[in-house]
């Protein structure tokens, strides 16, 4: 049986989760509409999903163990961005604060001896090195690159080479 104080504090992670996706949708839709940034607007649809899967995962689990998992409302997500610069500082603030709550609810789960929940939280935590680590490197290439406007070209051209991905995947920029 899911401990409650887990319960409640997973479901605050499924919340987070689907803001995370929220967010990155939003900075697909952005990037879209902006002149060249296919590569972009690809990385973010392919960002949203993958935050929805790791909420769907949350929700599968809870429910699993016995417990109740919220789907949460959400809030208007930030729409619109004064630079692609600013969407990359946006993602990283947001990574770091994915991290921040998980590696609270592992410490939650540990205090409560939640040793299964714990188990199961590992793979986020792994999950949140990486992604902090691609927002951390897609940010110092876009410091690199400056106002550039061909170094923004080529950022979004390779921009998928950083999720493992080609540039034949998601051909349109679609995900």
């Amino acid at each position: 049986m899911l401990p409650q104080l887990v319960q409640n504090a997973l479901n605050k992670q499924i919340f987070m989760e689907a803001q995370s996706s929220q967010a990155y949708l939003a900075m697909a839709s952005w990037a879209e509409i902006q002149p060249g940034l296919d590569g972009v607007t690809n990385f973010f649809y392919q960002q949203s999903d993958e935050e929805r899967v790791h909420m769907l995962k949350l929700i599968r689990y809870v429910n699993e163990r016995g417990g109740f998992a919220l789907v949460p409302a959400l809030p208007q997500p930030v729409v619109t961005f004064q630079s692609l610069k600013r969407v990359f500082e946006d993602f990283l603030k947001h990574e770091i604060a994915v991290s921040e709550s998980i590696n609270e609810l592992v410490g939650l789960t540990l205090q409560e001896r939640d040793f299964a929940t714990h188990n199961f939280l590992q793979w986020y935590v792994s999950e949140q090195l990486e992604e902090e680590a691609l927002a951390r490197t897609l940010n110092d290439k876009l410091e690199l690159v400056g106002d550039d406007k061909s170094g923004i070209y080529m950022f979004d051209k390779d921009i998928m080479l950083f999720r493992g991905n080609t540039a034949a995947d998601g051909a349109n920029g679609r995900p």
